[in-house]
């Protein structure tokens, strides 16, 4: 009896130490694959949700695949903390012996991502110095032009996902005591600029934007995500 005890504890470490090993090489294979496609500086961690990962493998379904990309560039904008999280993926039990991400499909990408605040200034208008955010919201500071007058004023904006990137507009200003009046309407015509973000990797459009002490917030969203059709 105790031999058959210790050949099950044997068998049973056997099968956690291949179904490692298993995963481990999936992982440094989607790694590898993504690190390829986006021409990045170092390879991407990547974690295979779920255990065991063989009947995962086994069935060709997967329930969640997370890839940590941190910092990341495109469309010359730079992002940091990117991190991709794939649900539902499905994959050939082929595939995944011969380490192939080929044929990897993903029913929903989600990204998410930070935009710092000095990129976002890069895109501001002329006259914008700082852009942060407060316990007030988000909000730009500079000198404004006033009826041929220079003016220092706070104003408040708010950011939203649009076709051509994410769109920042004023909706409310603050003037210095006793200085001029600052008209709203003519701020929005000069200081509504666009953040040409539209998209993070795997196609995944941007859908929603959220101000925080280190940068805009974005997550993104793409479905039906296939790898052989990347970048």
């Amino acid at each position: 009896m105790r031999a058959l005890l210790i050949l099950i504890v044997v068998l049973a470490i056997a099968l956690v130490v291949g179904d490692r090993v298993a995963v481990a090489a999936a992982q440094n294979e989607i790694g590898r694959k993504i690190a390829a496609e986006y021409e990045l500086p170092h390879r991407p961690s990547v974690a295979i949700g779920g255990f065991p990962f063989l009947t995962q493998a086994v069935a060709g379904t997967y329930r969640d695949i997370d890839i940590r990309i941190g910092d990341w560039s495109g469309h010359d904008i730079s992002v940091h903390d990117l991190d991709v999280a794939l649900s539902d993926v499905s994959a050939p039990l082929s595939d995944v012996i011969d380490n192939r991400t080929s044929n990897l499909v993903a029913a929903t990408a989600t990204a998410t991502a930070v935009v710092p605040y000095d990129v976002v200034q890069g895109y501001a208008p002329a006259g914008v110095e700082s852009i942060s955010h407060g316990p007030e919201g988000l909000q730009a500071t500079g000198t404004f032009s006033v009826a041929g007058l220079t003016v220092p004023a706070t104003v408040f904006v708010t950011v939203a996902p649009t076709e051509a990137g994410i769109e920042v507009t004023p909706v409310s200003v603050r003037a210095p005591a006793g200085g001029p009046t600052l008209s709203l309407t003519l701020l929005r015509q000069s200081l509504t600029f666009v953040v040409p973000l539209q998209q993070l990797p795997l196609g995944a459009r941007v859908t929603e934007i959220q101000p925080g002490d280190d940068g805009l917030h974005a997550t993104a969203v793409a479905h039906d995500v296939r790898f052989d059709d990347l970048p």
